[in-house]
């Protein structure tokens, strides 16, 4: 029971405040309050690792209790509860230092996403006082991070691009920190989202304005108004939304859906992919005059294999983190462990030394990471390189004289053989998700 998480339950409305302690009491240690007043008096004389609190109460409001939140020595993350009518001011608070809002009536999955990644943040702060010193950078990401400080302060747009898990949203995120913008970090991911939906995400939609609207909805757009907005994979976005966000670049207005009042926004557009958005501008699949929109600066993070002196201190780094979040020891790595993650080339870039870290800590039982407790494509990977192993001496001299894409059609088609036309086996053979495979034989034109 110790080691529970404590949370702070604060709403005068007697059947959600019960609803919530109903749902979170197995994993949590709960203490309720029914007002605001209640809320500050628990807080007086309890820690608490988080606060979720309703914004609108009679006598001291969610604002009021947030306040008192933030200004304890120790303060708990906080996530405010507020009707769809009342956003405005649940930006305030978020502005104000509460690390999220959910809309009532509240979705427990959605609930339980925040929390987590609340309390994921909890153990990101706890693990940076534990280290004692910063990540040692290669000569490469100091270069790279001291043109997000020179960018950092303008207006321009920013187009970052890198591999999938290279730390793309990570390089949006220090812009903004950089930038000086007192608004919010609001970031999309077009990819995840169908065209309808993607449209209503980012430019909002009044009542009425198609079914299901029944209530009016801001957008992303005037989420971050005064702040940043960041949309990944801008290489996914349709013709029919380019056209309007192209049309917000220009003028700095647009309109929700089922209006025709213009908006006016104070954003700063920073956009990343991992496509190349030239080829598409020459395919016909991305807008040539929205391309030059975004790429007035261009910002591109590096594969972790180019900057391989970083992974110690990465390592190092995530291993604190994960060991906070799971009561565990910092792992000692030893030398031969630590030369075979150099080593290895992590197609997945960043995310998936992160990952792989995370899995060594969750199994470790005596404090000591060896080379038998990496994974098995660690263990066995040769440095010398994969993609040209899995290649005869005459293929490998064809290469030589071919260019990249002719390079990559060979080495597809070579690989989907050797498998069989296994494109899951081949994806994880070649380095690539399955759905990068999939654009790639479509792209190339290649059959089964």
């Amino acid at each position: 029971m110790n080691d529970m998480k404590k949370i702070l339950i604060v709403d005068d409305e007697v059947n959600t405040r019960l609803a919530l302690v109903r749902y979170l009491r197995s994993r949590f240690a709960i203490d309720e309050a029914e007002n605001g007043e209640a809320a500050i008096r628990a807080m007086q004389t309890s820690d608490y690792d988080l606060v979720l609190t309703d914004l609108r109460m009679p006598g001291v409001d969610g604002i009021g209790v947030l306040d008192a939140a933030l200004s304890k020595a120790n303060p708990p993350q906080c996530i405010v509860f507020t009707a769809y009518g009342s956003v405005e001011k649940a930006v305030e608070a978020v502005k104000k230092g509460a690390f999220d809002f959910l809309t009532k009536p509240v979705k427990l999955d959605k609930l339980e996403t925040v929390i987590n990644n609340a309390l994921s943040a909890i153990a990101a702060e706890k693990t940076s006082a534990i280290k004692s010193t910063p990540v040692a950078q290669s000569s490469t990401m100091q270069k790279l991070n001291e043109m997000i400080a020179t960018v950092a302060p303008s207006r321009s747009t920013v187009l970052i691009t890198g591999e999938s898990g290279s730390g793309k949203e990570v390089a949006a995120k220090k812009l903004h920190k950089l930038s000086r913008r007192k608004g919010l970090f609001v970031a999309v991911n077009c990819a995840a989202l169908p065209e309808n939906l993607l449209e209503s995400e980012l430019f909002g939609h009044e009542k009425g304005a198609f079914t299901g609207a029944d209530t009016m909805r801001k957008g992303r757009f005037e989420l971050a108004d005064g702040g940043t907005l960041f949309l990944d994979e801008i290489g996914e976005i349709p013709l029919s939304i380019q056209v309007k966000l192209l049309r917000v670049l220009e003028n700095r207005t647009f309109e929700r859906i089922g209006s025709s009042d213009p908006i006016n926004c104070d954003i700063r557009l920073l956009c990343a992919t991992n496509r190349d958005l030239k080829k598409m501008v020459a395919e016909g699949t991305f807008r040539e005059d929205l391309y030059y929109r975004l790429n007035v600066v261009n910002l591109e993070i590096p594969p972790l294999r180019e900057h391989r002196g970083d992974i110690p201190e990465l390592a190092r780094t995530f291993a604190a983190e994960f060991a906070s979040e799971n009561n565990k020891t910092i792992p000692v790595f030893e030398a031969d462990a630590m030369n075979k993650l150099e080593n290895y080339d992590f197609p997945g870039n960043v995310r998936e030394l992160r990952n792989t870290i995370e899995r060594l800590i969750v199994f470790d039982n005596d404090g000591v990471i060896s080379v038998d407790d990496l994974p098995k494509n660690i263990r066995d990977f040769a440095s010398s390189g994969r993609e040209t192993k899995l290649l005869t001496n005459q293929e490998q001299k064809q290469l030589a004289t071919n260019n990249i894409n002719e390079q990559e059609h060979l080495l597809i088609v070579k690989v989907l053989e050797e498998c069989g036309n296994n494109r899951t086996l081949a994806a994880e053979k070649l380095g690539i998700s399955r759905r990068t495979l999939q654009r790639r034989l479509k792209e190339y034109g290649i059959n089964e």
